[in-house]
């Protein structure tokens, strides 16, 4: 007699974990890190995807002002959001140059809207409403590979001709097949059958940090290993923005801070000073190099 179709990885049993519940409290939380062992692994195993995602995604936004837009529903979709929204302070990535498709939209941060995953029209629909074009690069994120409300929003995304780029926990699921450039984490069973919030959740956090960073250091604004395009919003993120002229530059921390001040903030900008250019060259030749400070320094 036919069982039915054989369930998703992420929703097998790992009968090692069974009756974790009853176990002490240190044992299962051993056995629960033991699991995300597997979101590293998987990681490791789809760089090469990942190295083809991040060089394609940067030829598409080196030029013009394309945007990364982030799909998700659910967990996936919440991970999804924390990356986008960490460019702006991190790299000085415009803001309006990220956007997001989140099943059930921005409620759906703060608590769970299960059902918005299965509204195959409202991710075609918010897509559409943001009408993408080849400049832009979709990244959708599923764990089974399966949800209509992310599956729709790729098809529109790439039938828009968006680059479209997908991470998911099944390598024959159909949101990787439909995409241009598959990333397959695959994590297999969880602890807690079913919560990708878990090891499925870890791996796609990994792997979308990894995407987006190295994207940001293909558009240049990542420079001898250091944050030189962060926005100093905060006390801490201003010391560290003298730091970084300091070390970049040899200067005395009060000519860095002074730099810093003339260059209204900007870490690329202060060093460009500190080499000998005024402040409004400074800004002329950062702008020429499309942010890249190694380029706007010529070496």
């Amino acid at each position: 007699m036919s069982q039915g179709p054989s369930p998703r990885p992420t929703e097998r049993s790992l009968e090692r974990y069974r009756g974790a519940e009853r176990w002490p409290v240190e044992e299962c939380l051993a056995a629960m890190l033991e699991n995300q062992i597997h979101a590293f692994a998987a990681v490791r195993q789809a760089l090469p995807c990942l190295a083809r995602a991040a060089t394609a995604a940067t030829a598409r936004l080196r030029e013009g002002s394309g945007r990364l837009v982030y799909a998700g529903a659910g967990s996936s979709g919440r991970i999804a959001v924390q990356d986008g929204v960490e460019l702006w302070p991190t790299f000085s990535w415009p803001r309006e140059r990220v956007a997001f498709v989140l099943a059930g939209g921005e409620a759906a941060l703060t608590r769970s809207i299960e059902g918005a995953e299965d509204d195959a029209a409202a991710g075609r629909d918010a897509v559409a409403e943001l009408a993408p074009g080849p400049e832009d690069v979709h990244v959708a994120v599923a764990a089974s590979g399966t949800t209509p409300f992310v599956r729709a929003a790729q098809r529109e995304a790439r039938r828009r001709g968006a680059l479209t780029i997908a991470l998911a926990g099944d390598p024959g699921c159909p949101l990787l097949e439909d995409a241009e450039i598959p990333i397959p984490l695959v994590t297999g069973a969880e602890f807690l059958a079913g919560s990708t919030r878990m090891t499925a959740g870890t791996a796609q956090k990994i792997a979308l940090n990894l995407l987006s960073t190295q994207i940001m250091i293909g558009l240049g604004r990542i420079y001898e290993g250091r944050m030189v395009a962060l926005v100093p919003a905060n006390a801490k993120l201003r010391e560290r923005a003298r730091r970084l002229v300091v070390e970049l530059t040899g200067a005395a921390p009060e000519s860095a801070a002074a730099a810093l001040e003339r260059a209204g903030g900007d870490v690329r900008r202060a060093v460009l000073i500190l080499d000998g250019s005024s402040p409004e060259e400074a800004a002329r030749r950062l702008e020429e190099a499309r942010g890249d400070l190694r380029r706007a320094r010529g070496r």
